[in-house]
């Protein structure tokens, strides 16, 4: 348990009898997306297997389909697109064109129905690969103006300037090798 005394101080106590000589360590989150560890500690592991897609604006969607942000992710070795990051921008495309298959989707997700979530990918194809290559050439965008913006900063009064624009070379980077991967889709 971690508590702290009145002037500050971080006090440990161990809930169970712990080995002696053994490592004691704590998790600040899942190392499989640097950004909530940037947001909340201000500091980044850029050794990480994956970005999360930044699809905030379907975080509805994502509730439907009971997907959590650590599983939309995009590999940063290759740009890897993973399967749930497919099924929600199919999704949110269906449901917002107000698509029968959106609810059939949906079961098959809940389901874990892969052949009928394969057959509606693969029938949907280019209508959601446009709309994932139209996204990742926004984030790409959007992530450039905040790189310039925050590289116009004085880093003496500013010191987070370099991890800031660190993050955004990274989740720039990753978006970049995604972007390679849809353009070779078609």
């Amino acid at each position: 348990e971690i508590s702290y005394d009145g002037e500050g101080n971080c006090i440990v106590t161990a809930i169970r009898d712990i080995p002696a000589e053994s490592q004691l360590t704590i998790s600040l989150g899942d190392a499989s997306n640097p950004t909530p560890l940037f947001a909340t500690y201000g500091f980044l592991d850029d050794d990480c297997p994956g970005v999360f897609c930044k699809a905030l604006d379907h975080q509805e969607e994502m509730q439907e389909l009971k997907y959590d942000f650590t599983e939309l992710l995009f590999g940063t070795e290759a740009g890897e697109i993973g399967s749930r990051v497919w099924n929600l921008f199919l999704y949110k495309l269906l449901k917002d064109n107000n698509d029968p298959n959106a609810q059939a989707l949906l079961t098959a997700v809940r389901n874990k129905d892969s052949s009928t979530t394969k057959q509606l990918n693969q029938q949907y194809f280019q209508y959601t690969h446009q709309a994932l290559l139209q996204h990742v050439d926004g984030i790409i965008a959007l992530v450039d103006e905040l790189t310039a913006r925050a590289s116009s900063y004085d880093v003496r009064t500013h010191p987070r300037v370099p991890v800031i624009v660190a993050h955004n070379n990274l989740v720039r980077d990753t978006f970049a090798k995604v972007q390679a991967q849809l353009y070779q889709m078609v």
